[in-house]
């Protein structure tokens, strides 16, 4: 039989040469694989258990006990937090400290950073060079090169339209990008927000940016001790400076056009009514990091902070859907759940005593918070008019009130809201 054995011979011949081309090539492929798109859909085993050793261990993290409402269904956030914004006891967790790309949220990080810099009232004509290096399909408010704008505007285009041209500009008024790079991620440690790496300022995705709710969480809630960053995530609508033009004549107008706030809780939209006493404060949407949410409401004397980051659900205003189960809950279990954690304070508000000997890193919550006689206000809780069309925030007697001294951080109530929001029942 020599036509089968030549047949068999060659055969072999032919898948040797198959499995030797496979050995040579194997190596390479294994050397170079595919560059991630996304997140990894797993928490890792370790995290950052600042606030408390619960908030870094993976899945939801909540005390239940008799009394204490049910967690809402059908929550798919990879990361979620629900914290009391005054006494700062985080009520439930889940994943509080995966770092996940943080989106538009993390301009909550650059308005805390930088709105102390500059007075509203100065203004600033826009160079070409302010608006350079914007990431492609980035959200604008519509910042035209050669006009001049006031710092207020330029903020209400940061909180209400997510406008990374006037990040840039802001961040140009700050020396550069670079710069103000190096001041946010300074001022998140201060915040013992230590999850956080700042790449760019606005939020754009960028290789090795990444927060966590539980940092997101820390950056809302010391932005809102700030008076003008209350105003800007509680405005609905406002008017924002357009386009100089010249009529046929040669004289120079300047109209203005209406901007609305993205925040759908705070706006509203066709499939989402407004939440009943939500004041703010930031939302985020980029490929990478997906729908992310920061919200503050309050409800019944309580000051409430939820976020939710990169809801596995892709329904359309899915990460304000599950922030809205999120309140809910809370507003039933404040008072009779048991924290799971603590909202750390500022390092500079901890005294060295808490320090020593100790780091937050190593799950050292870093100092206590409270009360005490020594509370005094040092921000009203009033603010200019003109900005919302839905009114501006309400100035309560009493206010909200830090105070950095004697080694606390303390946060007393209220919060301003907007009063159109407070008294509007939720449909």
């Amino acid at each position: 039989m020599p036509a089968p054995k030549k047949t068999a011979r060659r055969s072999l011949l032919v898948t040797s040469a198959a499995l030797l081309s496979v050995s040579l090539t194997t190596p390479a492929a294994l050397a170079a694989p595919a560059p991630k798109t996304s997140p990894s859909a797993t928490p890792p085993a370790k995290m950052s258990t600042v606030g408390g050793a619960r908030l870094g261990q993976a899945g939801t993290q909540v005390n239940l006990a008799s009394g204490v409402p049910v967690l809402p269904k059908d929550l798919t956030g990879r990361s979620w937090i629900v914290a009391d914004a005054e006494s700062g006891q985080v009520l439930a967790a889940h994943n509080a400290h995966w770092r996940l790309p943080p989106a538009s949220t993390l301009k909550m990080l650059f308005a805390d950073t930088l709105l102390p810099k500059f007075p509203s009232t100065e203004e600033h004509k826009v160079a070409a060079t302010d608006l350079a290096g914007m990431g492609a399909g980035s959200s604008l408010v519509g910042i035209k090169e050669n006009e001049t704008y006031t710092v207020h505007d330029l903020w209400l285009g940061v909180f209400l339209r997510s406008g990374n041209d006037a990040v840039h500009v802001l961040s140009a008024m700050n020396q550069s990008v670079s710069q103000t790079v190096k001041d946010m991620n300074a001022h998140a440690q201060e915040l013992q927000a230590l999850d956080t790496h700042v790449v760019t300022p606005d939020g754009y995705d960028a290789p090795g940016q990444v927060s966590s709710a539980y940092d997101l969480t820390l950056f809302a809630r010391s932005g809102l001790q700030k008076k003008d960053f209350r105003e800007y995530c509680s405005t609905v609508r406002a008017k924002f400076p357009g386009e100089t033009k010249k009529d046929k004549k040669g004289k120079s107008t300047r109209t203005s056009f209406e901007i609305q706030n993205t925040n759908r809780l705070l706006s509203g939209d066709y499939d989402i009514s407004v939440y009943q006493g939500i004041a703010g404060v930031k939302n985020g949407n980029t490929t990478n990091a997906g729908a992310t949410f920061t919200g503050v409401a309050e409800r019944d004397g309580h000051v409430l902070l939820v976020t939710v980051m990169n809801p596995e659900h892709k329904d359309h205003n899915e990460v304000y859907r599950e922030t809205a189960k999120l309140f809910d809950w809370g507003f039933q279990a404040v008072g009779k759940v048991q924290p799971v954690g603590e909202l750390v304070p500022p390092r500079s508000a901890v005294p060295a005593s808490g320090r020593s000997g100790s780091t937050p890193s190593a799950g050292q919550p870093g100092g206590a918070q409270g009360g005490g006689s020594s509370a005094r206000p040092v921000a009203s809780a009033s603010v200019r008019s003109g900005s919302s069309g839905m009114g501006i925030a309400l100035g309560i007697a009493g206010g909200v009130v830090v105070v950095l001294a004697a080694g606390a951080f303390l946060v007393n109530r209220r919060w301003p809201l907007p009063d159109l929001m407070r008294r509007r029942p939720r449909p």
